[in-house]
């Protein structure tokens, strides 16, 4: 992996990406506002089946009303990441708090995919059950998990 991440770093499409300021504002702006759309509709959604938000809204149609904005952020995500990654691959390899965020955006990302398909694939329900409840926690713990260490890669790392 180390030796793809050498080739990738020196890649020149790579080089001339990350050397341009203006293209590099671009990523981390898509990057930024991907995570808002992606975080924002996951939160909004555990929050709603742990019945703290938007309790008039029926889970199932508030999922499916959210499912194109989380795809949307987690595509503009995965494409501005990548770039960013690749402009300083080796560093970010060898970063263990990169490759920690790496596995909780994972994490969230699976189960807050697993939530809005279950919740949208449901029918309209008057209760929603325990273990639901306890996804939607597990998922918001995990983007506060993920955002806290993704601020932390750069101050423990000095990647960024």
């Amino acid at each position: 992996m180390l030796q793809f991440c050498e080739w990738l770093e020196k890649n020149p499409w790579i080089m001339s990406l990350d050397s341009s300021v203006v293209i590099s504002l671009i990523f981390e702006i898509c990057h930024y506002s991907g995570f808002f759309l992606l975080v924002g509709t996951s939160v909004a959604l555990d929050l709603r089946i742990m019945g703290i938000a938007a309790q008039r809204e029926p889970v199932p149609q508030l999922a499916r009303q959210l499912r194109a904005w989380m795809w949307t952020g987690l595509v503009m995500v995965l494409i501005s990441g990548f770039f960013m990654f690749a402009g300083d691959a080796v560093d970010f390899y060898g970063a263990g708090t990169f490759r920690v965020k790496l596995l909780i955006v994972l994490v969230a990302v699976g189960l807050g995919i697993f939530v809005n398909s279950k919740a949208g694939a449901s029918s309209e329900q008057p209760s929603i059950s325990v273990g639901a409840k306890v996804l939607a926690f597990l998922s918001l713990i995990l983007w506060i998990g993920s955002i806290l260490i993704s601020v932390e890669v750069p101050a423990i790392s000095g990647v960024g």
